[in-house]
């Protein structure tokens, strides 16, 4: 008879992986870490998960990780901010499509919901023109997701500026352009 799973080590891996994006983000995540955090071993990590990208999802999943409501006052700075976790986190998903239809289930259409507040937040402060269809989301996603799927140019925090700031030029009011030197390198 086989042994029954322990759902704390579930929840304490899942917890490990909500805290270990917070403190080193996803290119500093490993499975070592993530066991050690989670009062557990590696083995036990994998009899539960097929991969890290997998322990990842699954925690997304659960906490919402990494969604986060963006209000800082400026457009450009929080389509920066959901942009960029957008880009960290569809890197690693280009080479599983199982995954990545999990991921646009349970990561993606949150994220996105609290993308499209942040423009519609942009228009109520007078930054982005009114009347804008909220499908303006998909030309800041698109070229993200488009480097991503094909890998043939840089995926940086510039290229993700480049893109708010090419976009919000067209469908901004007056001064978008400048809302993107609110951005840090």
């Amino acid at each position: 008879m086989a042994r029954q799973r322990d759902e704390r080590i579930d929840q304490a891996v899942l917890a490990a992986v909500t805290t270990l994006l917070r403190e080193v983000g996803y290119p500093g995540l490993t499975m070592e870490a993530i066991a050690q955090r989670a009062g557990t071993t590696k083995p036990a990590v994998r009899r539960r998960w097929k991969s890290q990208k997998h322990v990842v999802v699954a925690a997304l999943a659960e906490e919402r990780a990494g969604v986060v409501e963006v209000d800082t006052g400026c457009t450009c700075c929080d389509l920066f901010g959901h942009l960029e976790a957008l880009r960290l986190g569809m890197a690693d998903l280009a080479d599983d499509p199982e995954l990545r239809e999990t991921f646009l289930a349970v990561v993606w259409e949150p994220r996105r919901e609290a993308c499209v507040e942040s423009l519609k937040k942009g228009e109520a402060r007078g930054e982005i023109r009114p009347g804008l269809d909220v499908v303006l989301i998909d030309l800041f996603a698109a070229p993200v997701v488009f480097r991503v799927l094909f890998g043939h140019r840089k995926l940086d925090q510039e290229f993700v500026r480049d893109v708010i700031g090419g976009v919000l030029s067209g469908v901004g009011t007056a001064d978008g352009g400048r809302l993107c030197a609110h951005i840090g390198p």
